[in-house]
């Protein structure tokens, strides 16, 4: 058997070469086209064994080639900003630049910046469901890294479904207080009415998985403060099933963009991280994003409040 390429093109042109068998002949058990074997043998007799060696087809010069400043552009805004080829490719566009999504694509990888996986992921169909801005928001809390002065610092976020609007606010403890506290700041800062909240199960949001609520005398069991307090502003309160944050995924996948925000920054005081952090929200809140089809949560926003103009 053969070990490669070159050695599979040679065994089928060895018997023309000695003259032991015709074209024609070697034809009727030969897998390869006529062409094939003759250009082999043209090249055989040209360049000997080496020139069976198989050459790259890929062209040498491309009339359409990006010029090295628009690849320099984009390679470096990659490694500023770790955004994907569609985002890249939206921003640019906004510049004046239209360049393909394949295209930055292709350059992202022969530069090696694009993301390795270890096991191919399997893709599957979703029905997304239509919601309007306020129907659902996921609230949860990520711990802040390091600590300032001693202290623990943790991130309250709250991300509008529907619009991928997002709103976040640094606490010094998590605590049920502290979520009612950051609902309200949430609904005061939203133009829509909020109809419906999505947390995990932590006790911050809710008793229903600590013990009170597991007896059987349910005389004693008590209401959490976030339930009382959407109970009396008409606000459904869902929870996750525990263990499955992906059930939360728009809030988590969020926070996997707020953990480079705080890789790459470094704060002082508490009112250094609180300016920050409300510098970032901003940002999000106006980057094109994928299950947006290129808009920004603002613009996503405007466009919802145009369409209910329209209808009234």
């Amino acid at each position: 058997m053969s070990k490669n390429i070159k050695e599979e093109r040679l065994r089928w042109i060895k018997p023309i070469i000695n003259k032991e068998m015709s074209i024609v002949n070697l034809l009727k058990v030969c897998p390869y086209s006529e062409s094939s074997i003759k250009r082999w043998l043209k090249l055989f007799k040209e360049d000997g064994v080496e020139a069976l060696e198989p050459k790259s087809t890929r062209p040498k010069t491309c009339p359409n080639e990006t010029s090295i400043h628009l690849k320099e552009r984009i390679i470096d805004l990659r490694k500023e900003t770790k955004l994907c080829a569609k985002k890249l490719h939206w921003k640019l566009e906004k510049l004046g630049l239209d360049i393909p999504v394949s295209t930055i694509g292709k350059i992202l990888k022969d530069e090696g910046l694009t993301r390795k996986y270890r096991v191919k992921r399997i893709k599957y169909k979703y029905i997304k469901a239509e919601r309007k801005p306020g129907e659902l928001i996921e609230i949860d809390v990520k711990y802040v890294p390091g600590s300032l002065n001693g202290r623990d610092y943790f991130q309250y976020t709250a991300i509008d479904t529907a619009s991928r609007w997002r709103y976040l606010r640094i606490f010094d403890e998590q605590s049920a207080f502290h979520s009612v506290e950051f609902i309200e700041d949430v609904i005061s800062r939203f133009e829509y009415k909020i109809t419906g909240i999505k947390t995990d199960n932590h006790s911050i949001f809710t008793n229903y998985c600590i013990g009170t609520n597991k007896r059987s005398d349910m005389t004693i069991k008590t209401i959490h403060p976030l339930d009382v307090f959407c109970s009396e502003n008409g606000i459904v309160h869902y929870l996750i099933d525990p263990g499955k944050p992906a059930q939360n995924g728009r809030v988590e996948r969020s926070h996997r963009e707020d953990q480079r925000f705080y890789d790459k920054n470094s704060f002082k005081t508490i009112r250094d991280l609180e300016k920050k952090i409300q510098v970032w929200n901003e940002e999000y809140n106006n980057l094109e994003h994928c299950s947006l089809n290129g808009k920004t949560p603002i613009e996503v926003l405007k466009l919802f409040q145009r369409e209910s103009v329209k209808r009234d």
